[in-house]
């Protein structure tokens, strides 16, 4: 439980520091943001509670598939704001996208022999 809390604590920093910087700059704030340090801590975590190189070499690719999908929202989320619309309708749209291209994803990738 020790383990579980301090791996939340120090991504919630994560996260207030990127807010943080965004506040002070845009620009700096989406380079951090941008980063992949979750996704590496969730590797260096997952590789110490398991060292299974299948397990993460297989967390690793389907990380790089979920990721391509996610991108359209960054495009549209600021596209709907320009035009006026709600953050929270444009969050829910942005979120409904990357859903629906999440499955889209799946389905395409089954297709190729890439298992999601």
């Amino acid at each position: 439980m020790t383990q579980f809390v301090v791996r939340a604590a120090l991504s919630g920093v994560i996260i207030a520091l990127i807010a943080l910087v965004a506040r002070r700059n845009a620009a700096a704030g989406a380079l951090v943001a941008s980063l992949p340090l979750l996704s590496i801590l969730g590797m260096i975590w997952l590789w110490r509670d398991t060292h299974d190189p299948v397990r993460m070499a297989s967390h690793v690719e389907a990380t790089f598939w979920y990721v391509i999908p996610s991108l359209p929202m960054f495009l549209v989320m600021p596209w709907m704001l320009r035009q006026g619309h709600g953050f929270a309708v444009t969050l829910a749209t942005g979120c409904s996208l990357t859903v629906a291209l999440y499955g889209l994803t799946i389905l395409m990738a089954a297709r190729f022999g890439v298992q999601l």
